[in-house]
């Protein structure tokens, strides 16, 4: 068996790294071929292969170093690990005004691991209150951490805690709450906690960001500030995403949590609204409410917490090719709900309609979103439509998939009961449903230029 390390190193390599009398930490000089390279022996992947070695140089990129038998490596000091120091928390304004920040890990609460060139999550919430003292000219600012993970591992009991946690910061009378997660899944608990937390008196501001908060390019602070504007001063009562709106560190997009969809795998603009506006935009430190159709902040209001989800939901897209046995499998495996990701106005295959009305006779709520990002679903259009909508498939308007997954989740936590299911999946919630789609909306918020 290879030999291995928690350097990454293993085998051959590793063997040569000890008979050099060099470890992590150390600065090595590598003399390969008529080339001469000195840097800091750091880690690499576990899964890199065995003829390689990784350093730091001293102007702060990694380099990669195949090693031959003619390659010479010497230890010439000794490094200084990196460390982090969380600076003191700033004192707090009594006139400002209270606002708690939740942390569930993600990229907005990790660094760089400086030896590895890795993220990894270091940062709590405290932590981040620590590195951004300009909050404390925006609010007075308490910190918990509610969990420390990537977004990918949150499930629907992390929905279910969280929406608690936050329903008992309200209750203390905070005067907003901003939860600090991954972006990954935020789309995904954005809608959970607007289903799951209603009748809110203040808003509640899900941030996160794309690049972590050490690196200057980092998004974290400017996303971190305004999200903690918001919640302490917007006039809205709902729950919603802060992020950039564009490329520059000049304007944050305040979105509602089931209308919002992350676009982009790395940019900083990722979040874009899906068939409707943002709420809000801050602009330069300004924030301006762009629209008058909201929920308003009312202290006087009692959070209505309904945070139960239900595990057996699927979501199936369709594909040409689509194996109709993966909704029987569905069934066999006692699924309660499934969402079709349908093309176009919502359609699958013919030769779907079987299996779907297999699953409808066996009780299983069915409802369709369309697999497009703009527009609505209209199944009265063509007779493929008319067939699904006579069967029993319940038509989801211009809610995303996404969204209507998570929000069909939380109905069968509401209710077992099928017709009652199938009233409230097609029931405004939380301004899932929009009641028309204006043309010039489609496109102007799929791009990813600034439309100021």
């Amino acid at each position: 068996m290879a030999q291995k390390t928690n350097s990454g190193y293993q085998g051959k390599i590793l063997d040569i790294i000890k008979n050099a009398g060099c470890k992590i930490g150390d600065i090595i000089l590598v003399e390969k071929e008529d080339r001469i390279y000195e840097g800091t022996l750091i880690p690499r992947s576990e899964y890199s292969d065995n003829t390689h070695i990784v350093i730091k140089l001293k102007n702060g990129y990694n380099l990669g170093i195949r090693i031959t038998s003619e390659t010479k490596i010497k230890k010439i000091g000794q490094g200084i690990k990196p460390s982090f120091t969380v600076p003191p928390l700033p004192k707090q304004n009594p006139n400002l005004p209270k606002v708690v920040i939740l942390s569930t890990g993600g990229t907005i609460a990790s660094r760089v691991d400086y030896r590895t060139g890795a993220v990894r999550s270091a940062l709590s919430a405290s932590d981040l209150y620590g590195v951004v003292p300009e909050l404390s000219d925006i609010a007075q600012v308490q910190t918990e951490i509610v969990f420390g993970i990537y977004s990918e591992n949150i499930t629907q009991t992390h929905w279910s805690e969280l929406a608690k946690r936050i329903e008992e910061h309200i209750n203390q009378g905070v005067d907003g709450v901003v939860v600090a997660h991954g972006t990954d899944t935020m789309a995904y608990t954005a809608a959970a906690l607007s289903f799951s937390l209603q009748n809110l008196p203040v808003p509640v501001i899900i941030v996160g960001a794309q690049r972590s908060s050490d690196r200057p390019s980092s998004d974290a602070a400017m996303n971190l500030l305004g999200a903690v504007q918001i919640a302490g001063n917007a006039p809205f009562a709902e729950v919603a995403i802060a992020m950039h709106q564009n490329l520059s560190d000049n304007v944050i997009a305040i979105n509602r949590g089931v209308k919002v969809r992350k676009c982009h795998t790395s940019r900083r603009d990722t979040f874009k609204p899906v068939n409707a506006s943002p709420l809000a935009r801050i602009v330069n430190g300004k924030t301006t409410i762009l629209t008058k159709k909201y929920l308003k902040r009312d202290p006087t209001k009692k959070t209505i917490l309904k945070p139960n989800f239900c595990e057996k939901v699927v979501l199936v897209k369709f594909y040409p090719g689509f194996d109709p046995k993966i909704i029987k499998y569905h069934i066999e495996n006692d699924v309660k709900g499934i969402i079709i990701e349908g093309t176009g106005l919502g359609h699958v295959s013919k030769y779907c309609f079987e299996a779907i009305n297999t699953a409808i006779e066996n009780k299983i709520v069915v409802g369709l979103a369309s697999q497009c990002i703009w527009g609505r679903v209209n199944m009265n259009v063509y007779d493929t439509g008319r067939d699904l909508l006579k069967m029993g498939v319940i038509p989801l308007d211009d809610m995303f998939p996404e969204t209507a997954l998570v929000k069909l989740m939380w109905v069968l936590g509401q209710t077992n009961q099928i017709e009652a299911a199938k009233n409230l999946l097609k029931t405004n919630i939380s301004g899932e449903f929009s009641p028309r789609t204006l043309p010039a909306e489609i496109y102007k918020q799929g791009d990813f230029k600034d439309d100021n």
